[in-house]
């Protein structure tokens, strides 16, 4: 039997931490919270003490860009911001731009931007209407054979849709605004197609270079020029067309002739239909100096419908 002296002796060790059961880390913590309180406390206490031209100072010194601030420069202290020469625009290096400024520019580029996708659109829904009525003449046989006397183009005014004479197939009984039977088809077809657009429309009667005077009362072509074009009208109202969709109608006689080269030839003699986009709508309400005799085409010449 062994002796009790040769028992292996145990050594039990408690650890023991410094701050309980979550250390000493609270304390550090805490330390940096009072610190930044303190701190705090003290910016507030100086902000209430310090005079409202100081006060403009510091805030002039933390607006004003680093480059002026440190070097000159023009309009010193009167940006917005702490980037090189001053404002929200990243592109400029001189000079400053007020926050004012640049809300203007920003607000005039959106504008500028949406009008031009307005007019862009505008321009797309005219080109549907040429094509739809170049087709509605084409499907129609009674009046395919009367498309080489209609033209469909776009002009800086709109769409313009001119119907004009043939030398053996004139569109109005001889020096009278009566509407030839196939001219009234014409145009009560075209005037079912434009209720699907929104713009209104103007209408010129226009003659070739033939004087026409009839009566004591000296009645010529400026007179025969405006009731065709009027005639014109009531036909396109006829068609199923809104009357209040027609903003102007006019006489030009001879004035604006299809064929600058021969001013006798008959398709000199034509009714003029401009569905006006919103710009020139705008300028006829506001002043009434434009006509379309102003248009000018955009793109190709005049091209016959289909």
């Amino acid at each position: 039997m062994s002796d009790d002296s040769q028992k292996p002796i145990v050594v039990k060790r408690i650890k023991k931490g410094g701050g309980g059961h979550h250390g000493g880390a609270w304390k550090i913590a805490y330390a940096d919270f009072v610190t930044a309180m303190m701190a705090f406390f003290l910016l507030m206490w100086l902000l209430g003490s310090t005079a409202k031209g100081d006060l403009n100072g510091i805030a002039e010194y933390f607006s004003t860009p680093l480059k002026v601030a440190m070097q000159g420069g023009s309009g010193s202290g009167d940006a917005s911001s702490v980037i090189q020469g001053g404002g929200q625009d990243l592109t400029r290096t001189a000079g400053q731009v007020k926050r004012g400024d640049v809300v203007a520019e920003k607000k005039t580029v959106n504008l500028q931007a949406l009008k031009a996708e307005q007019e862009r659109l505008e321009r797309i829904r005219l080109g549907e209407l040429k094509e739809k009525i170049e087709k509605s003449i084409e499907g129609n046989a009674g009046l395919r054979q009367y498309k080489n006397q209609l033209k469909l183009d776009i002009t800086t005014e709109g769409l313009r849709i001119q119907i004009v004479d043939e030398k053996n197939r004139p569109m109005f009984d001889l020096s009278s605004a009566e509407v030839k039977p196939y001219m009234r088809d014409i145009l009560r077809e075209i005037g079912r197609s434009l209720n699907e657009v929104d713009n209104r429309i103007s209408l010129s009667g226009h003659t070739d270079a033939k004087p026409f005077v009839t009566g004591d009362r000296g009645i010529g072509n400026w007179e025969l020029s405006a009731s065709r074009a009027n005639a014109s009208r009531r036909e396109l109202i006829a068609g199923g067309m809104a009357e209040d969709k027609v903003i102007r109608v006019v006489g030009q006689s001879s004035t604006v002739l299809f064929d600058q080269a021969d001013p006798f030839n008959p398709q000199n003699r034509r009714i003029g239909i401009v569905v006006l986009n919103k710009k020139t709508e705008e300028a006829i309400l506001r002043d009434g100096k434009l006509s379309d005799a102003d248009a000018s085409p955009v793109g190709a010449a005049d091209k016959p419908a289909g």
